[in-house]
């Protein structure tokens, strides 16, 4: 009769570390996937930089180093970053977007430009879906996060090595007050 038990409270015990490690992987592959996913936006706008930084050169010529940052940090080839180190990049260049963007309101002649407002309007729209991407991911993040740390599951985290993971958060600039002056 004691082997029954022993037998019976194994196996209850085989199925919990099964059914929790199979959420592991459940969640860790959605937070890939979400990350992939706002990654293709992100490459989108890295790929889009450049066309916008070359429009701006031709108006403002004495902003060279604004343009020489977003040049230098745009030479870094995005395929050969870490996940953690395309969120870094990417939260410098959000920063140094806003600022070429900004420039655009100094140079009437460049908010007129054809090339330039269609680049600006691709921006946006690229900037509003890597917004609806980062919810999705952080989201996803927080779920996987919370099963990483809450007991009993965080155990079997670490037995097969599951860490929390970073989410995408917003940098300084997009943190500050929208200013508005009539």
């Amino acid at each position: 009769m004691i082997l029954f038990i022993v037998i019976a409270v194994i196996v209850i015990i085989l199925l919990v570390l099964l059914v929790t490690y199979n959420s592991f992987v459940r969640l860790n592959n959605r937070v890939n996937e979400a990350f992939s996913t706002m990654d293709v936006y992100l490459k989108k706008r890295w790929d889009l930089i450049p066309n916008i930084v070359e429009t701006v050169k031709g108006y403002a010529k004495h902003e060279k180093n604004t343009l020489l940052e977003v040049v230098q940090m745009r030479n870094n080839s995005y395929d050969t970053m870490s996940d953690d180190e395309k969120i870094k990049a990417n939260e410098d260049l959000s920063k140094n977007i806003h600022q070429i963007m900004a420039l655009a309101e100094d140079y009437p002649d460049l908010k007129t430009n054809e090339n330039f407002k269609n680049l600006s309007n691709q921006l946006t729209k690229v900037e509003d879906d890597i917004a609806n991407a980062r919810k999705y991911y952080n989201g996803t993040v927080r779920i996987y996060n919370n099963k990483v740390e809450m007991f009993p599951s965080n155990l079997i985290a670490k037995i097969f090595g599951y860490r929390v993971k970073s989410m995408f958060e917003a940098n300084e600039k997009e943190r500050e007050n929208v200013k508005v002056e009539l």
